[in-house]
């Protein structure tokens, strides 16, 4: 299944292409299966209707769990780091955490909950987070889990879009020198939530919480009244796996819907693959599960292919900038993945959080959730990697369930800031505005993928036409992913941002990502996020919201050099008419940068910026707003 050289790759893309069904057939004979498939694939664009292995019945679990126990049953499957450095890690081997995973599965049936049945997870990145997860998946049951960040608002719309039964959650969360007080929040939350029958209440900080009699219990005290024997759920390779909710552009967040069948043999085959993973690895992936990355990265795909995951609860700056750094010393850390974010926030303390640490485990480095940058690519690639460890730069989406467009490790010549060639099985077309194909190379173009994928979305929960309309009508016979893309000479891809975030300035295309990788190579400047608005001359003129720490007396004479440098790496049509320097930039959990808030201000329309309670830090958008009033 692991594709060791670029000439196999080319092979076996060709197979992929010519002869998918046969191709995915081959993939998924890897996986244990209950009953085979009548039908590999049909599928249908236009309405649309995409059904993988057809008639299969398997259960994920077994793959995740029961498969490894007799040869490695007692190989670490999950190792968890503490926010607490002083705290000790834990880790579960195969067999334990097989045994707390049907355990946890027999509490939830005894709560009442069935095959089918939606269960909402408000969880911190605690070892329960997976057991939850898996326990779901094992009896049946659809999990939908909600960053454990969200705000009781966010919860109550997602419990009530999925008609949830129960909610799994814990006292509170530690986040660096912070905690959260998750049981409050869901009370919160289940105020307006008239389907909720039980909440399962995980101690973790020891925080005093309500408890209500009747309706909720101990996680401690429940798993107590059960037994570990616990067959795995036999289901449709069809059969709903999980919802995860994706914020839409506009309106309320989308339910987008993976089943069980075609979701694990993506998730397995790309983790296997891209990352190159070597039996008895470590792999971490420093996402949150409450992301699609934690469930396709942490969860499903390496503990199918047997992997051993690490699941890190804190933030890479608590206690210190070298955190990550003596998280990967410490476990001996095999494979990294991690978010530019991540990456441009620890390159600004230099590399003296790095200084005595030993990273010469680190064999493979990943970059997931944006374009990577060139200057964060070259760091990444020299303070960290040593120039030995090749960086996968992944494209893919929630709704793609898993890597699409990425360099194979140790395979895929690289290219700063490009996220490569297709991985087999994936069909990228550019079009241009009225989905006429654009040939060839060095184009640019609205990204589509022309041919089903087996870990691709099936529907929009409960809303069928969202689905269609958002991803299957703006052109026909494609699914839309709403990103730009450059094809250069080489035929390699580059993410140039959102289509939604392109600015037409004079009647020129420009991407925002483009013209913020441009301002990031400028020394000194820490991130950017660029946003259009209404230019009397040139239609949409470009705002720049700029962080640069070591900012001199002479604010006028650093934004003259970061002009100079946006129009030595794109050219003149895309310097910035305004810089706004600022101290942060109007951030989600995730680390997704709120441009609709920047729009707002760089329209000068701050009355009305909407729910800003569910960003990382709400108080640096008060700050924006004054200082943009001084331009």
């Amino acid at each position: 299944m692991q594709i060791t050289s670029f000439e196999q790759y080319q092979e076996t893309y060709e197979q992929s292409v010519n002869d998918p069904e046969k191709f995915w057939a081959s993939i998924a004979d890897n996986f244990l299966w209950k009953q085979k498939w009548d039908k590999v694939l049909s599928w249908n664009f236009s309405e649309p209707n995409i059904k993988w292995f057809e008639g299969a019945k398997l259960n994920i679990t077994d793959n995740c769990l029961d498969r490894h126990l007799i040869e490695n049953g007692d190989k670490p499957a999950i190792i968890w780091e503490p926010n607490d450095p002083e705290k000790d890690s834990v880790t579960l081997s195969y067999r334990v955490l097989h045994d707390r995973v049907c355990r946890f599965a027999n509490v939830l049936k005894r709560n009442g909950a069935k095959k089918g049945d939606r269960i909402c997870i408000y969880m911190p990145m605690v070892p329960e987070l997976a057991i939850a997860v898996l326990a779901c998946a094992r009896i049946g049951a659809i999990h939908s889990v909600v960053f454990g960040g969200f705000s009781a608002k966010s919860i109550a719309d997602r419990i009530n879009d999925a008609t949830c039964k129960l909610v799994i959650t814990a006292d509170g969360a530690y986040r660096g020198n912070k905690q959260i007080q998750l049981k409050e929040v869901i009370d919160d939350a289940l105020i307006g939530c008239p389907t909720i029958e039980k909440v399962i209440v995980l101690t973790h900080t020891r925080t005093p919480v309500s408890m209500l009699k009747g309706r909720d219990c101990w996680w401690e005290d429940e798993v107590k009244l059960v037994d570990a024997n616990c067959p795995a759920e036999e289901m449709d390779a069809e059969d709903v796996l999980f919802i995860l909710y994706t914020s839409g552009s506009t309106g309320k967040p989308k339910g987008v819907v993976h089943t069980c069948g075609g979701y694990m043999v993506y998730a397995g085959y790309t983790f296997s693959n891209v990352f190159n993973y070597q039996p008895n690895e470590v792999f971490f992936c420093t996402a949150d599960i409450g992301w699609i990355t934690g469930h396709s990265y942490i969860v499903y795909g390496p503990l199918s292919q047997g992997a051993t995951t690490l699941m890190f609860e804190g933030i890479p700056t608590f206690p210190t900038p070298s955190r990550f750094w003596e998280v990967v010393q410490k476990h001996k850390v095999n494979i990294l993945y991690t978010a530019p974010t991540a990456i441009r926030s620890l390159m600004s303390f230099g590399t003296e959080p790095l200084k005595g640490i030993d990273l010469s485990s680190l064999r493979v480095l990943g970059s997931v959730g944006e374009p990577i940058n060139e200057e964060a690519w070259h760091w990444f690639d020299e303070e960290i990697g040593h120039k030995k460890a090749p960086i996968v730069d992944t494209w893919w989406q929630t709704e793609t369930g898993g890597i699409m467009i990425s360099p194979i490790a140790f395979v895929t010549p690289t290219k700063p800031s490009f996220a490569t060639l297709p991985l087999p099985g994936i069909q990228p077309i550019l079009v241009d505005e009225n989905g006429k194909e654009i040939e060839g190379n060095g184009v640019n173009g609205n990204l589509c993928i022309k041919f089903p994928w087996p870990g691709m979305l099936r529907t929009t929960y409960g809303d069928h036409e969202r689905c269609k309309l958002t991803y299957f009508s703006t052109y026909e016979n494609l699914y839309f992913t709403g990103d730009g893309c450059l094809r250069d000479e080489d035929g390699y891809y580059r993410i140039t941002g959102r289509v939604d975030d392109v600015i037409n300035v004079s009647g020129h295309r420009i991407g925002t990502a483009e013209v913020e990788n441009a301002i990031n190579m400028h020394a000194g400047v820490i991130e950017s996020a660029v946003v259009g608005y209404p230019h009397d001359v040139k239609g949409q003129g470009i705002y720049a919201f700029v962080i640069y720490p070591g900012l001199s007396k002479d604010e006028d004479l650093t934004r003259k050099d970061i002009l100079q440098t946006v129009t030595r790496v794109i050219g003149a049509i895309a310097k910035p008419d305004k810089i706004l320097f600022v101290s942060g930039l109007p951030k989600t959990r995730s680390g997704k940068i709120m441009r609709r808030i920047l729009r707002k201000v760089a329209e000068g329309d701050t009355s009305n910026l909407g729910d800003i309670s569910t960003l990382l830090d709400p108080t640096v958008v008060q700050e924006i707003i004054d200082n943009s009033k001084k331009m």
